[in-house]
């Protein structure tokens, strides 16, 4: 039996052979298209190829790409666990021509790759075909020998594949395989076609016509194409098994699933592992993507994904969090084939158990309030929007989680409900998916980069030279010329200006001719990753496309920026060095005035932390080693020990940027894949200095920190700001903490000696609204009341302990007056209290001040209220409730 990793690797191999580009799998975060939260589809990394947007590295491709179903449109989340062949994450297997081959060697390739290589049954297969398309009709029959009714035409558009209203489109070719006639359901096209006994496995698409706006159709001038097939269900089909959850990495992360719960995957437990498996894949394919759990946007369908396997495990019994545990298996089966998961796998199982553990506190709770809602609805009921809303925002439960937690029971839920109380709080507001990703804004950009292809940027060595003006851009649009005070991006066929990427700012400076050109650039952007846009000013003349221009940077602020980007780097490595290797960068913000580094981590730095980091990257710096950069494909460069981020895009070739030397190690302190620019010597970072340390969100931290003249200026705002505070205690800056310790003890003693005096004088009956404290009894119980001007409200309870005791047995009663305002409070004696409630009490006395409530326990209790002029008045009620 072929292992899926071994059906993967020979899907590659045979298209290797046949003069594919094998291209790895894209991130599962899409780069290229902002209406998709994930990538759903093999073919969502070449969209912009196959719309003529980009161009195609090569004229044939093969990937087994990484896709995610579960939010917005493609959303199979709730299906997952119960069917046989649904899925949150899936590998989809393809192979594309961009203009190169077309119907005759797909259909070629295809059925030499089933029935040759992996040697599948021919009478076991059948294809369909859109009905107009007679010329994949007869290739098919020549090729494949299939009779005419295993060659099934299709009149809908599942058999014709469009991008959108308009652009490329074509009809498709889906093979099915035939389970066999002991499982229910007919061919496709039959009335029986919903049934499981022929299943999909592969889908050929032809891209064969331009739509136009009007809805005609012209022929592309270079057809392609683009094909799918899931690597799970191939699978089951080559290992002999019907359902994909029997494959056999589903089969070991299952067993690993039951080893460590000790519950069986039968009867009702079988969907929950099931559950957990195929979750279990998908959160920690999007972890080693970057995706961490968050409360919006991916982060936010990553968080109901994990919880929604994290439930299943509570079924299962599972008394400690699970989903952690897994992660070896999963690494174990899939690792190798997807090296990220094993570099991110610390972090994955570090986040998961994080986030297990917080949902177990709150999970027990929201399912009593489900139980309790639903303890007397019977089948077929249904729970109201109210309720699952609370669930929701007052349990973290989403919607899709309550559902799943009736199923079983067959209650619905009321989702108009649940969108109403949804809407009232305003929730509705954040959306689940709000378009954000690396997408080009304009389409002038493709435009240019097609025309003019990528800038030349010649300022890792330079900070001026000169360039042609390939492209002027206003509003979106190209123009000819830009005169005196107008604004204009500004492209050149080569500059030394650095785009805004990676974290980095972009540079500014100007653009001139000797013939009176003055352009101030005031930033630099990179649309698609390969042009340099300079947003820029006219300040005299004209600027038009064609000109042969100076360019200069701002060297000054370049220097700050270049210190600020590579003290990231050594910080990046001083964070994994003293927190663990699960450490990543999940963001920057390199400017000329600071830096900004976002890491994973699950809780904040202590000061020991802090000193640490802070020392070993200044070591670092003074070490003045020289800061070296090569060019290296992506795979060689990981090899040779570079970092890499998680989701980052990178091309065939890429800069490894070394600094720093690790002592007796023979190797550099940091190797990070980087396109930024840089220090030529660590030394010229000066000094680093943090100066904040802060959560971003569940998960991630923040540094901030300063480097060369800002870091010296900052110290020395704080020295002079202690030589002050020296001043005016009249000390030496090092005496400085002592003496201010010195002074909060004395005020310590002062206060507590004014506090007692204060008493001791409103005791006295020294306060011109005070009165000595009357003893008297009153229905049969001791009675202490006392007004009190001038006394602190805390020390009213401390006077009544004292009062309690004198009276043995009885009631005290004391007002304390200041600016007006009044403080009452009432003690009972322990023996009292099943009679008087010192509470009530109190009560009585508060409303006679103009205040409400009070609180406390039966044997004391304290409120207040804005009229001390009542204060007499209050201690009367109180005497008069209890006559």
């Amino acid at each position: 039996m072929q292992s899926t990793n071994d059906i993967r690797r020979s899907f590659l191999d045979f298209f290797a052979d046949a003069e594919h580009q094998v291209v790895p799998s894209a991130p599962l975060v899409p780069y290229n298209d902002p209406t998709l939260m994930f990538v759903n589809a093999g073919m969502v990394p070449f969209k912009n190829i196959f719309t003529g947007l980009e161009a195609a590295p090569s004229p044939r491709a093969t990937s087994s790409q990484k896709c995610v179903r579960a939010g917005g449109k493609h959303n199979d989340l709730d299906n997952v666990g119960y069917t046989a062949r649904h899925h949150t994450f899936f590998e989809m297997l393809g192979n594309f021509s961009f203009g190169d081959y077309f119907k005759e060697q797909a259909i070629l390739n295809a059925w030499t790759l089933l029935t040759k290589e992996w040697g599948l049954p021919a009478d076991r297969l059948t294809v369909t075909i859109y009905h107009t398309d007679d010329e994949a009709f007869d290739l098919w029959r020549k090729i494949s020998g299939l009779p005419e009714e295993r060659i099934i035409r299709i009149a809908t558009n599942d058999n014709f594949w469009s991008m959108g209203d308009t652009g490329p489109c074509g009809p498709c070719s889906e093979i099915f395989y035939d389970h066999g006639a002991h499982i229910p359901g007919g061919p496709p096209g039959s009335p029986d076609e919903d049934g499981d006994r022929f299943i999909e496995i592969w889908n050929l698409v032809f891209m064969q016509f331009e739509q136009s706006a009007d809805g005609s159709r012209a022929d592309l001038p270079k057809p392609s194409i683009d094909t799918g097939m899931g690597l799970e269900r191939i699978a089951a089909v080559m290992q002999g098994v019907h359902d994909n959850y029997d494959t056999d990495t589903f089969r070991n992360l299952i067993e690993a699933s039951v080893s460590l719960t000790g519950v069986k995957a039968a009867g009702a437990n079988q969907a929950s592992h099931r559950v957990i498996s195929d979750h279990l894949r998908s959160t920690s394919f999007l972890m080693a993507d970057g995706v961490l759990p968050s409360n919006e946007g991916r982060g936010y369908v990553l968080r109901r994904i994990m919880r929604r396997a994290m439930r299943h495990a509570h079924l299962l019994g599972a008394s400690e969090p699970l989903m952690h545990r897994l992660v070896p298996e999963l690494v174990s089966e899939m690792g190798q084939a997807y090296p990220e998961l094993q570099r991110g796998q610390a972090l994955i199982s570090e986040v998961l158990e994080r986030e297990e553990t917080q949902f177990r506190r709150t999970l027990d709770k929201g399912l009593r309030l489900l139980d309790e809602a639903t303890s007397d609805m019977g089948d077929g009921a249904e729970l109201d929007g109210e309720t699952a809303f609370k669930l929701y925002d007052t349990f973290g439960f989403p919607y899709d989680l309550t559902e799943d937690a009736l199923r079983a029971r067959n209650i619905g839920v009321d989702r108009a409900g649940f969108d109403e109380a949804m809407a009232r709080q305003k929730a509705a507001a954040r959306a689940a998916w709000k378009g954000s990703g690396e997408a080009a804004s304009d389409e002038v950009w493709f435009d240019l980069a097609e025309r003019e292809g990528s800038s030349e940027f010649t300022g890792y060595t330079a900070t001026s030279g000169e360039g042609r003006v390939v492209a002027l851009v206003r509003d979106s649009a190209e123009v000819t010329s830009a005169d005196e005070g107008q604004e204009v991006i500004v492209l050149t066929n080569q500059t030394p200006f650095y785009g805004e990427s990676g974290g980095q700012s972009g540079d500014v400076g100007t653009i001139a001719t000797p013939e009176g050109l003055k352009v101030t650039v005031t930033d630099t952007a990179k649309p698609l990753g390969r042009l340099h846009a300079h947003k820029a000013k006219v300040e005299a003349g004209t600027i038009r496309t064609g000109d042969i221009v100076h360019l200069d940077v701002d060297v000054a602020r370049r220097d700050k920026i270049r210190a600020n980007h590579s003290a990231t780097h050594l910080v990046h490595a001083a964070l994994r060095n003293r927190l663990g290797e699960h450490v990543t960068q999940k963001g920057s913000l390199v400017a000329a005035d600071r830096l900004r580094f976002d890491f994973s981590h699950p809780k904040p730095l202590s000061d020991e932390d802090i000193a640490a980091i802070e020392a070993e990257v200044n070591a670092e710096i003074r070490a003045n080693e020289t800061v070296s950069t090569r060019l290296m494909s992506p795979d060689e460069a990981v090899e040779a020990g570079a970092v890499a981020l998680f989701g980052e895009k990178y091309g065939d070739e890429v800069r490894v940027l070394s600094m720093g030397r690790t002592a007796g190690a023979g190797r550099n302190y940091s190797v990070e894949l980087c396109g930024g620019t840089h220090v030529r010597a660590t030394g010229d970072i000066g000094v680093f200095r943090i100066i904040s340390e802060s959560a971003v969100s569940s998960g991630v931290r923040r540094i901030e920190a300063l480097t060369g003249e800002s870091a010296r200026q900052w110290l020395v705002a704080r020295e002079d700001a202690l030589k002050a505070a020296a001043s005016v205690l009249k000390t030496s800056p090092d005496d400085v903490p002592t003496r201010l310790s010195a002074l909060m003890e004395e005020r310590k003693a002062l206060e507590k000696e004014l506090a007692e005096a204060r008493k001791q004088f409103a005791l006295g009956g020294g306060g011109s609204g005070s009165s000595a404290a009357v003893e008297e009894e009153i229905g049969g119980v001791k009675f202490s009341g006392q007004v009190l001007d001038g006394l602190n409200p805390k020390e009213l309870r401390p006077l009544l302990d004292d009062a309690k005791a004198k009276l043995g047995s009885g009631i005290a009663a004391a007002v304390a007056v200041n600016d007006g305002k009044a403080a009452f409070a009432v003690a009972v004696t322990d023996d009292l209290t099943d009679r008087f409630s010192a509470v009530e009490l109190v009560r009585i006395g508060v409303e006679v001040l103009g205040g409400k409530g009070g609180g406390g326990r039966a044997d004391m209790a304290q409120g207040g209220g804005p009229d001390g002029s009542k204060a007499d008045d209050a201690i009367a009620a109180v005497k008069s409730a209890l006559a």
